[in-house]
């Protein structure tokens, strides 16, 4: 028997997107695979009317429970499991993936966790601060012209997401670490690891990338998230000791 993904647990984030128009048409793309839960982060324009107009009436009640906020951050601190869309290749985006393989992918994710897909703005996308936020990332492949409408993107994924069914061997996954657990993890490692000087002080951000990219493909649990923290409050406790320790000593 086939599981198909949890709609009810897919939220589509737009981030600073520039027309208010976009918004509509991305959340009638949306409600059009069912998925009915919408956030903007920081837009340039939202002006209700143009949505509205863009989304169709059948949409209204959907538009009207969309969430805006100011950064990013606040958006996806919640949920367990973060999908960043990207139309750019290397550099800092490592783990990049299709839509079909990551709608398969949340399949048995999505049964126990809360799902967030971002869109990025119009003519920049994401930035490499936003992707941190992200577990992994997901590419759009197209021909030539690579240029695609925030809508059409979001349509795209929404479809892919939508058909996907996976076989009875992916049991569904146990609730997984948000977001805001994450990065109190990430800021406490990048504290005791500048400490021990394992990383660069100066650029900590960029050392921590490859720590980030190996906790993702991990999807670490609530309890393993605090079984790290713990580990690094022992590490500084125990710093702090030898270093009061070497004090007395040196008297």
């Amino acid at each position: 028997m086939q599981g198909k993904v949890k709609l009810e647990n897919v939220t589509i984030v737009l981030h600073r997107p520039k027309y208010s128009e976009n918004i509509g048409a991305a959340a009638r793309a949306a409600c059009n695979m069912g998925i009915k839960r919408l956030k903007v982060v920081a837009p340039e324009n939202y002006d209700l009317d143009k949505i509205l107009k863009l989304a169709t009436h059948a949409v209204s009640p959907v538009v009207e429970k969309i969430e805006v906020h100011d950064n990013l951050y606040d958006a996806v601190a919640d949920f367990h499991y973060v999908v960043g869309t990207t139309a750019r290749m290397g550099g800092q985006r490592h783990v990049v993936t299709s839509p079909l393989i990551i709608a398969e992918k949340l399949v048995p994710i999505s049964a126990n966790n809360n799902v967030a897909i971002i869109f990025g703005q119009e003519d920049k996308g994401l930035s490499n601060e936003d992707i941190r936020f992200c577990h992994i990332l997901v590419n759009i492949p197209t021909a030539d012209f690579s240029s695609i409408n925030l809508a059409q993107a979001v349509m795209i994924i929404c479809y892919a997401i939508y058909n996907a069914g996976a076989d009875e061997r992916n049991k569904n996954i146990p609730r997984l670490a948000s977001r805001h657990e994450l990065e109190g993890m990430y800021a406490q490692l990048k504290d005791i690891l500048a400490k021990i000087s394992y990383i660069n002080p100066e650029n900590p951000d960029y050392w921590m990338l490859k720590f980030r990219d190996f906790f993702n493909r991990i999807q670490l649990r609530a309890r393993e998230v605090s079984i790290v923290r713990g580990i690094c409050r022992q590490i500084d406790w125990y710093g702090n000791k030898c270093f009061q320790n070497g004090k007395k000593r040196g008297k």
